[in-house]
This record gives structure tokens, sequence and C-alpha cells, in this order.
């Protein structure tokens, strides 16, 4: 039987996912992508769950990177093609609509960096080195990295980074907007969970909305990006979630959204 590198774990509206590679310090190789990406398809389609989390096993890496092994004999004719299925992944999570936490256990560089890139929020452990070294490869990030990082943390930034192929310190990458927050390796999953559940309370309708709203504006003109937000904002009047909440509001009352 084949050992699951990709564990699930529900709680109370709540889904954690466990890259569990430990002993290659959970690189991305193609079953794990693979993985990923049928645990993120299933997250989907599952309405019970309104908030996801995603770690990498032990206390050492949430992803060390790509998986060399993989990539050093990749011909070029095919790299399109392979990386198409990690970027296709990717974009899932961004895009998955409920709110996805990096819980960044360590090491997160390369694949493993832009994995964390594809997430809505990061919250690292003290210990965590991120950063994108694969210029010292001799290639460039091939997962979205170029992309993601310089909308989060600036064209200067992101190009240093990229160009030195240097990691940056827990702090260093807080303090330069790469994460949201850094907390002791210890509190790590504590502090993830305890985000994880306060999302997950929230109303599912309108923070999808956000979540795409923020993801499409971005590429856009600020008043066609406005004009985007008006026209969500309008769409998410007309749910249940919406009367609920302006109802518990006026009632003085926790609402108790439902996703409608």
């Amino acid at each position: 039987m084949t050992e699951q590198v990709v564990l699930r774990q529900d709680a109370e509206g709540v889904a954690t996912l466990t890259i569990h590679r430990p002993e290659k310090l959970n690189a991305l190789d193609a079953g794990v992508i693979a993985a990923l990406d049928d645990a993120f398809a299933a997250l989907a389609a599952d309405d019970s769950i309104r908030a996801v989390i995603l770690t990498g096993a032990g206390d050492k890496a949430f992803v060390a990177g790509a998986d060399i092994g993989e990539l050093r004999d990749l011909p070029a004719d095919r790299a399109e093609t392979f990386l198409a299925r990690g970027l296709a992944m990717m974009g899932r999570i961004e895009t998955l609509g409920k709110p996805v936490i990096a819980a960044i256990n360590g090491f997160a560089l390369g694949g493993g960096c832009e994995l964390a890139l594809a997430c809505n929020l990061r919250i690292a452990s003290d210990n965590a080195r991120l950063g994108l070294p694969e210029v010292k490869l001799g290639l460039i990030p091939g997962y979205g990295g170029t992309q993601r990082l310089a909308r989060l943390v600036g064209k200067g930034r992101a190009l240093q980074l990229m160009l030195t192929g240097d990691p940056v310190t827990a702090e260093q990458a807080l303090a330069m907007g790469l994460v949201n927050e850094v907390v002791p390796a210890d509190a790590l999953a504590d502090r993830a969970a305890a985000l994880a559940a306060k999302l997950a309370g929230g109303a599912p309708v309108a923070m999808a909305a956000i979540i795409g709203v923020v993801n499409e504006g971005l590429d856009q003109p600020l008043a066609e990006g406005i004009d985007l937000e008006s026209r969500r904002f309008a769409a998410v009047c007309a749910s249940a979630d919406m009367r609920e909440g302006t109802a518990a509001f006026m009632e003085k009352r926790k609402p108790q959204f439902t996703g409608k």
C-alpha cells in the first residue's frame, strides 16, 4: 500500500493538510503535487470545510523545495508540461474561495516558498527560513514565484531575493510583508488553528468574494477593480449570509452563517 504523502484532518469546519514526506524535508515531487491537487479539489467541493491549514510534517521544513532529482533529468521540451501540473495545483489553492493558511514550520524554499505564496495567509515559526534560491541552480522560479512574490512584497525586494537566491529569516519575511505573523515554533500549530477557527466562523460568501476580488482586481486598473468590487458587493447583498449578518448585528447576537 502506497504511503500517503498528504494527510488530512478535519475539525469544526477546518481542514488541516500535512505534507508528509519528512525524509525528504517534504520536497515537492510529482506525487506530492498530484496529492495536493486532489486534496484541494475535494476541499472545494466540501461545504463542511470553511478554512484550511497547510503545513509540513516534522519541525524542520514546511517544504524545502522541489525535488531536485526530478528536475535534474528534465528535458527542455517537457519543462512546460512538467510545470503545468504544479501551476494548476497552486492556482487551485489561490482560487479555492476558502481561506488557506500556510503554517510555515521551518524551511520554505523554492517550490515550498511558492506554495506558501499561493496561500491566502502565511504564519511562520520563528525558526523558519524563506526564499527562492533557484538562481543558484541555474534556474528561475517556475511555480508562479516571480509573479506572486513581486505582487506581495514589491519589485525591488522580490528581485533581491530571486537574484541573490539568499533566504530570509522569519522576522525579515515579516518586515517585508512576505508573512503575516511570526510565532514561536512550539506555538505555530495553536496559532494557525486559532486563526483558522476564527475564519471558519465568518461569512463564507463574503470571504469567497473578498478573495476573488483581490485576486482578480490586482491585475486590473484601479477603476476596473473598483467596478469589479461594486458588482461583487451587489451579488453578496443578495445572499442569505448578508441578511443573517445584518440581522445579527441589529439584534446584538452572534451570526450563524450558512454559506448561502
